[in-house]
């Protein structure tokens, strides 16, 4: 198996990418293994899914020797092919939870797709990053949607384009990743242990509503789905639950889980 599937004590969904031999590069296998791996921990009661590379780097992003492979396949195979990473992409992104992307060593081409896609993304301070499409005579098509979410249009054009390596220092600055850290293990210690000492449901949600907002005019309709967001969720078990243990200076039970 190129992928391994691990659920901690704290519910937390670790996806780890186990092809060192090969810097971790992707092919179709590991994209289907991924997706399904994703699918099934969707189906768990988990408070976050972690996805890292296994050895000294992150990901290389597509295998070599699966793209030798594809050079002889017509136009209809390439589409096929380059759709289940557009759900590889896609299913990483709509992931009901929290989902947090630890970069360590290179993190090249498709990998920078996977790591635009979740949530949280810390790097090591010696990791570096490459967009490296245009070096093959390519694009960096199915991921471009998620990175330029993350990074912009501007940074965009400069990438894209140049396909120049970049360190830690300037994905930070770019907005691909949230911290530069000396220890990831300690970092995604601390990052999970924020995490699941909030509401289980609200944070669901609160991801949930930065996908209905984002980009959305704020006009009445906004202020309807806002105003029946918070209304909903200040009624439901957990909301009561927050709410009075903050007055009664208690712990929530999800805290006590």
């Amino acid at each position: 198996m190129s992928v391994t599937l691990t659920i901690t004590k704290q519910k937390v969904a670790e996806l780890l990418l186990d092809r060192s031999d090969v810097h971790n590069a992707f092919d179709s296998h590991t994209i289907s293994e991924l997706i399904q791996h994703i699918e099934y921990a969707n189906t768990l009661d988990i408070r976050a899914l972690v996805l890292k590379g296994a050895g000294k780097h992150f990901s290389a992003g597509a295998d070599l020797n699966w793209m030798k492979s594809m050079v002889d396949n017509n136009y209809d195979d390439n589409v096929n092919d380059s759709l289940e990473l557009a759900k590889l992409m896609q299913v990483l992104y709509e992931t009901k939870v929290p989902t947090i992307c630890l970069v360590q060593g290179a993190a090249f081409g498709g990998a920078l797709g996977l790591i635009a896609c979740c949530d949280i993304a810390l790097a090591h301070n010696k990791a570096r990053f490459c967009l490296s499409e245009v070096k093959l005579g390519l694009i960096p098509a199915v991921i471009s949607p998620y990175v330029i979410k993350a990074i912009g249009e501007r940074q965009a054009r400069r990438y894209f384009q140049t396909a120049e390596v970049f360190f830690a220092d300037k994905a930070l600055s770019m907005g691909l990743v949230h911290e530069v850290v000396d220890d990831l293990t300690s970092s995604l210690e601390q990052i999970v242990n924020t995490l699941i000492g909030n509401g289980p449901l609200a944070t669901q949600k609160a991801k949930q509503l930065i996908v209905d907002v984002v980009d959305q005019p704020i006009d009445g309709n906004l202020r309807q789905l806002t105003a029946e967001r918070i209304a909903s969720i200040r009624v439901s078990e957990e909301g009561q639950e927050g709410l009075n243990a903050f007055f009664q200076k208690r712990r929530p039970a999800w805290q006590e889980q």
